[in-house]
């Protein structure tokens, strides 16, 4: 996965920072994008999972009953994210799929942090079935060909945030994508599917015998 979020203030470098900084004693601040670019160390922690902060140049699709989306990043394949006035994270994929896949920027960043490869577990989804998500997660964590680095990341990002470990990660996002109700079109108004594909792991072999 390739996910680039737009910046939206100067990202400082050198000193390794927390992006949540509060008093002590005081309810931590929700995370949101302009307070993770503020943290260069975790910019760049993020980076191993491919993530940047860079905007998409041309508006390429539009969302029933919201005026301007804001979107707050794109990955490599043409996707995009979208900060919904909600404040839920809203995905468009550029195949034609959409759905709200968290429900906050937090959530969303603990997404990403904990399952790198969610989009692939919505992928193997059997067309949405929690019990394949589960099993499509688990045997894409034992594929991964940098877990080291991976955990090394995880640790970091999570340290210098302050950001808790999801209780459930696949089960977050299965309750997202299932519940999203926003309406996605391309320009010519035709509507997005849902982001649940039809695929289980049983379809590729690598992952199948992973789970075996």
């Amino acid at each position: 996965m390739f996910l680039r979020i737009r910046a939206h203030e100067p990202i400082f470098s050198g000193v390794r920072q927390s992006a949540r900084k509060h008093l002590e004693g005081a309810t931590p601040m929700p995370l949101t994008p302009e307070a993770l670019t503020a943290s260069s160390e975790v910019v760049a922690w993020l980076g191993s999972f491919d993530i940047s902060f860079v905007p998409d140049e041309e508006p390429w699709f539009t969302i029933d009953g919201v005026e301007s989306p804001r979107q707050i990043g794109s990955d490599g394949s043409g996707g995009a994210f979208v900060l919904l006035p909600s404040q839920d994270v809203l995905y468009v994929s550029s195949e034609g799929r959409a759905a709200i896949i968290a429900e906050s920027f937090e959530a969303f960043v603990q997404l990403v942090v904990a399952r790198p490869y969610w989009l692939d577990i919505l992928k193997f989804s059997a067309g949405g079935d929690l019990a394949e998500m589960r099993r499509a997660a688990d045997a894409l964590e034992a594929t991964l060909e940098n877990g080291d680095e991976v955990n090394e990341a995880r640790e970091e990002i999570c340290g210098a945030l302050d950001l808790p470990e999801p209780d459930d990660p696949v089960g977050a996002l299965y309750d997202a994508v299932a519940a999203s109700g926003a309406i996605v079109r391309a320009t010519d108004g035709s509507p997005f599917t849902t982001l649940f594909n039809r695929f289980s792991i049983d379809n590729n072999p690598m992952l199948r015998d992973s789970a075996a």
